[in-house]
């Protein structure tokens, strides 16, 4: 969350060039927080024992490869564009460092929640 927020302000602090490539940088970082923040409340407050209806292991595992994907696309659009301004290949580089981390996390999510859940069987 950290990498995100910080590749958020230094994008959103830096003079723009091309506004398409840095308005997606920024509507994604802001997308992954609000939803990582949506499903830290939810494990927080054990929300998710009585919503059984949904399958928090999958809907947490797509929305961090969903949220990977994108976030791969608007780092590399982000560094294209970036023209050599400090703010913007700062920005562009969080959002690797975020991209890298959102992929350690969506591996220890799938290695806690699915195959813990084999294995105890």
């Amino acid at each position: 969350q950290i990498s995100l927020l910080i590749g958020f302000i230094s994008v959103n602090n830096s003079p723009w060039t091309d506004y398409s490539a840095y308005s997606f940088f920024q509507i994604v970082t802001m997308c992954d927080l609000v939803m990582i923040l949506f499903f830290y409340v939810m494990h927080i407050f054990r929300v998710y024992r009585k919503l059984t209806c949904v399958s928090w292991p999958l809907a947490e595992f797509l929305h961090y490869l969903i949220g990977t994907i994108l976030l791969l696309i608007g780092s590399i659009v982000a560094a294209a564009k970036s023209y050599n301004i400090t703010g913007l290949v700062a920005g562009a580089t969080f959002g690797f460092l975020a991209t890298i981390l959102c992929v350690i996390s969506m591996w220890s999510s799938y290695k806690v929640s699915c195959i813990t859940q084999s294995t105890s069987k």
